[in-house]
């Protein structure tokens, strides 16, 4: 006869594990808490010097001396979010400070958003190509079948139009 024992769920387990772990940190925070919320005691001070400073516990840390103040303000180097252009000339800015109009760089920020953008792996894109993948269909069977797909539609709308305006020119 088999035994009923249920299966060890590892996932189970590690969460247990973890409710475990999150407990005994809330009750050492909790408990560190509570020692740095006590009521202070208070500092005595010397009754040699009435206005002397105090004197601190043998239990207390000394209390530390203020930081000095900064009597100038300190400035930080700040660097631009964007690069700036190292080609940038200043004939190519007007009297105002905006850059003229640039019909070249204009062409080619037209042309490289219609570029496709660069592979991060080509040696992925040439086995995809090749068809080096076992059990995926090569690139040029896809392209081939995208193409054929398109013709026929083409086909199929042109024959539609073509009839629409054939009725057309026959009732007027």
């Amino acid at each position: 006869m088999a035994s009923a024992k249920k299966k060890v769920d590892p996932i189970s387990d590690r969460s247990r594990a973890l409710n475990d772990q999150i407990a005994a940190l809330e009750t050492e925070i909790k408990k560190l808490d509570t020692q740095l919320q006590r009521v202070p005691t208070p500092k005595f001070r010397s009754t040699a010097i009435p206005h002397g400073a105090t004197i601190a516990r043998a239990h207390e840390p000394a209390p530390s001396p203020p930081p000095p103040t900064a009597h100038e303000p300190v400035f930080e180097k700040v660097t631009p979010l964007r690069d700036t252009d190292e080609t940038a000339t200043p004939d190519q800015f007007n009297e105002l400070g905006v850059r003229k109009y640039d019909l070249p760089a204009l062409f080619n920020r037209i042309r490289n958003h219609f570029r496709r953008p660069t592979t991060s792996n080509p040696r992925l894109v040439a086995y995809l190509a090749a068809g080096g993948v076992h059990g995926l269909r090569p690139m040029r069977y896809e392209k081939r079948v995208a193409r054929n797909r398109f013709i026929f539609f083409a086909i199929v709308l042109f024959v539609i139009l073509f009839g629409t305006i054939c009725v057309f020119m026959r009732s007027h």
